[in-house]
């Protein structure tokens, strides 16, 4: 809902603080009125988020989390929280957000969604509408193994190590779309860089400092497989890529410190 742990948990925390006010015994749907009560205070800390967002400095992405290999199991899971996804989410109004998430990722029913958000369910289910096709028209058109990403990004990660142009070129679509996120702490291109050759030749020009090394190591990142690349052996950023038709064709780079704060250790997620 967020794109953000450190959101997501403060949300956590202030339904419970207002859970344990509550009197249960006028309770007659805990469930629902938890998916209230979270709902409202997840769309109040959107709104947040947006006036966060207009004084961003260059592109902002979603925070990375280290996930367990299992989560890939679980298809909806895995693609309701994958990077390319999340972007798009970051293109719906904050209610149609919500109505999506509740509807597509929890199925929660429209009736329950239209209490959360104190609208009438025809038009939570005309909100649902247009938000899934705002969603389908911008999400991946393919499901791609887990295996076939990971020989791509096993490709890119040894061209990125040896400064291979070629390399890169071979595993990057044409068209291919590079998206930093440095927040203005880190170096990072401020605007999305588009094409193979722009893109292969940041990589092999080298992201880091002179003199330095350079290496990146296989992870589950948001569900899919990504690479933590490390300057020295310090943790630099997260690259998670989209893949169509075996090659890449969006690189999602996140360098701001700031959102690496989950990618030493797995969080364990599940929507059970």
């Amino acid at each position: 809902m967020l794109g953000s742990a450190a959101d997501a948990e403060d949300v956590l925390q202030e339904t419970w603080l207002r859970w344990v006010k509550v009197d249960l015994e006028q309770v007659s749907d805990m469930r629902a009125y938890l998916v209230r009560i979270t709902t409202r205070q997840a769309l109040n800390r959107l709104r947040t988020i947006k006036r966060r967002k207009e004084a961003y400095v260059g592109s902002w992405l979603p925070e990375p989390l280290l996930t367990a290999p299992d989560v890939s199991e679980d298809v909806e899971l895995a693609e309701s929280m994958s990077m390319a996804l999340m972007l798009v989410l970051e293109t719906l109004a904050p209610t149609e957000r919500a109505v999506f998430v509740l509807r597509e990722v929890f199925d929660v029913s429209y009736d329950e969604i239209a209490t959360a958000l104190g609208r009438s369910p025809a038009a939570v289910r005309q909100i649902a509408y247009r938000a899934r096709q705002h969603v389908d028209a911008r999400r991946p058109r393919q499901v791609v193994p887990a295996s076939l990403t990971r020989a791509v990004l096993d490709s890119l990660r040894k061209a990125i190590e040896t400064g291979d142009l070629q390399g890169l070129l071979d595993v990057l679509a044409p068209d291919v779309v590079m998206v930093a996120d440095g927040g203005g702490i880190k170096q990072a291109a401020l605007r999305p860089v588009t094409g193979a050759d722009k893109v292969a030749r940041m990589f092999a020009g080298g992201i880091g400092k002179v003199n330095s090394v350079l290496t990146a190591g296989p992870a589950m990142v948001n569900g899919h497989p990504a690479l933590v690349l490390r300057l020295d052996g310090r943790l630099d950023g997260v690259l998670a890529v989209r893949v169509e038709d075996a090659l890449i064709t969006g690189l999602y780079y996140v360098r701001n410190p700031e959102k690496l704060t989950r990618v030493e250790d797995p969080t364990p997620l599940s929507l059970r």
